[in-house]
């Protein structure tokens, strides 16, 4: 990230307010605004307007909201033959917040190709662990002979679930998460989960771009569903 960038978005406020999304940069793709702090009332009245932090070590804290966005619909969930195998195999259990800070922390220490370090810095993982607490932070994890060897971290607000991060010990093990976590979505009523930016790995589940101001509209109605924030309890057995 350039010092042109920099000067090229606002500081944010002592106060919660946000740019309108429609505001972020082109170049690179949707950086919207710097600074602020990482507070759960700043966190999540970010992900209410579909804004979400990203930045490395170092840097100061940046927002983003990307053009096109990338979203996965429950009902749009995609798995493959040797996928729906793997789910039928009886040797995996999948908890629920079981494990949160754990998830985030192996989601951190994952090493990803074409990335110099990572953005779940020491604060994030703090943040998040208080938005967990709160009851808006969530995992879902792959257990296999008693140990964590996948999960996948969020925030969910109303009916409206972002995905942050997932990891895997062994094979498969995250996308056991993730597909119980899609089928978690779907008992619950949840409309959406953003997946923030395209991969080849999410496409093959199903999801797909969607404009930002498709994702705005969407996002208007999930977040604003009554439903009370709480931990998710329970584990799931093999499919």
């Amino acid at each position: 990230m350039t010092a042109m960038h920099f000067l090229m978005i606002p500081w944010l406020p002592a106060d919660i307010a946000f740019p309108p999304p429609s505001q972020a940069l082109r170049e690179p793709n949707g950086l919207l605004a710097a600074g602020g702090d990482l507070s759960p009332e700043r966190l999540l009245a970010a992900y209410r307007l579909g804004i979400f932090p990203w930045y490395s070590e170092g840097q100061p804290i940046l927002w983003w909201s990307p053009d096109p966005r990338m979203v996965l619909l429950p009902a749009e969930l995609r798995i493959s033959r040797s996928l729906a195998r793997r789910l039928r195999k009886t040797d995996y259990e999948v908890r629920f917040d079981s494990a949160f800070t754990k998830v985030m922390q192996a989601c951190a220490d994952t090493y990803r190709l074409g990335q110099d370090g990572t953005w779940i810095t020491a604060d994030i993982i703090r943040a998040y662990t208080q938005l967990h607490e709160l009851g808006f932070a969530h995992s879902v994890e792959t257990w296999i002979n008693g140990e964590l060897a996948g999960g996948i971290y969020g925030v969910a607000i109303g009916r409206m679930f972002y995905g942050e991060s997932m990891f895997h010990h062994v094979t498969d093990a995250s996308k056991i998460a993730f597909v119980h976590l899609m089928k978690y979505l779907q008992r619950n009523n949840f409309g959406m989960m953003d997946c923030q930016m395209k991969t080849l790995h999410l496409a093959s589940l199903g999801a797909r771009e969607i404009p930002r101001e498709e994702f705005a509209h969407a996002l208007a109605k999930l977040v604003n569903y009554s439903d009370a924030p709480g931990k998710w309890s329970g584990h799931d057995t093999p499919q």
